[in-house]
């Protein structure tokens, strides 16, 4: 895979904040705020034909490496964006100084393709709180109410199915820190467990409607709808309007500021780039969380 198009930092791709649904073998996911360049094996868990498989990854000098439980190689490309063209993405891109020391300090950095349910619920847990305990709640539940999948001599646990976690009690729930979400998570995986609704269904959408079919779910808004948009159901544009990015806006591009979200959204993905706008949000991103520029 050492040929792909503007290359890949793993590390990057992984620990960004895209996704809380990779960890490490070692168990040091998100200890480092400037995650780049590392060599460490990473997994995750999917579905395939409905049953729980696990899929390991590494990157050594420029290429990577995986084992899995199944075929894994599209899946691959799926999940890490490998088949996405990044030198023509960054040409979209506004040759601002900021944006071009981001993508300067994680060239290779992708947009991760997780699969949708535990999209959902990850960012429903991303409500005011830092990246390490959004993961930190993610690996608890695949402990809590995950399967098990043996695999290469160990024990991985998949991520819970809608089902289990609608069986599970709010107590059951707010016990592994989620806190206030913890309703929020409950109802949203019974919306899916009963067929009455699925994150899924927003695919194909026009951009803006498949982002307003995703707030029925109790916990989602137009910031996490747009994330669970951008790393899961294969949309470029969305720009997710969390903290860093406000303040990308008020101190680059005052004039996107419009008041309220739609509006912003549409004036920021154009400044940004259109169609692969959150490619170059997820970059920003990245930079000034990892104290790449004082603002």
């Amino acid at each position: 895979m050492a040929s792909l198009p503007g290359g890949i930092d793993l590390q990057a791709t992984v620990e960004s904040g895209q996704s809380y649904l990779w960890d490490r073998e070692d168990g040091r996911m998100y200890e480092q705020t400037a995650a780049s360049g590392g060599d460490a094996w990473y997994w995750t868990t999917l579905r395939v034909d409905g049953e729980p498989e696990v899929v390991r990854v590494r990157q050594t000098d420029g290429t990577l490496a995986w084992e899995a439980t199944f075929d894994a190689e599209d899946a691959l490309h799926t999940l890490l964006g490998l088949d996405d063209d990044l030198p023509a993405i960054r040409e979209l891109a506004p040759s601002d100084a900021v944006v071009d020391e981001a993508y300067d300090a994680y060239w290779g950095m992708r947009i991760v393709r997780d699969p949708a349910f535990p999209t959902l619920i990850s960012f429903i847990c991303s409500a005011q709180m830092r990246v390490g305990r959004i993961h930190g709640m993610q690996q608890a539940l695949r402990r809590e109410f995950g399967e098990p999948v043996e695999f290469d001599g160990g024990t991985y646990r998949a991520f819970p199915t809608p089902q289990s976690l609608s069986n599970a009690s709010e107590a059951d729930l707010r016990d592994l820190s989620l806190g206030y979400r913890a309703p929020y998570v409950k109802r949203s995986a019974e919306l899916v467990a009963s067929g009455e609704a699925d994150p899924e269904d927003a695919r194909g959408l026009d951009y803006e409607d498949a982002r307003d079919h995703l707030t029925q779910f109790v916990g989602v808004g137009d910031k996490v709808a747009d994330c669970i948009l951008l790393f899961s159901l294969d949309y470029l544009e969305p720009v997710p309007l969390d903290t860093w990015i406000q303040t990308v806006i008020a101190e680059f591009y005052p004039d996107c500021d419009r008041g309220n979200y739609a509006d912003t959204s549409r004036a920021i993905r154009e400044a940004l780039g259109g169609e692969y706008a959150g490619y170059t949000q997820t970059y920003l991103f990245h930079y000034l969380r990892s104290g790449g520029r004082e603002l």
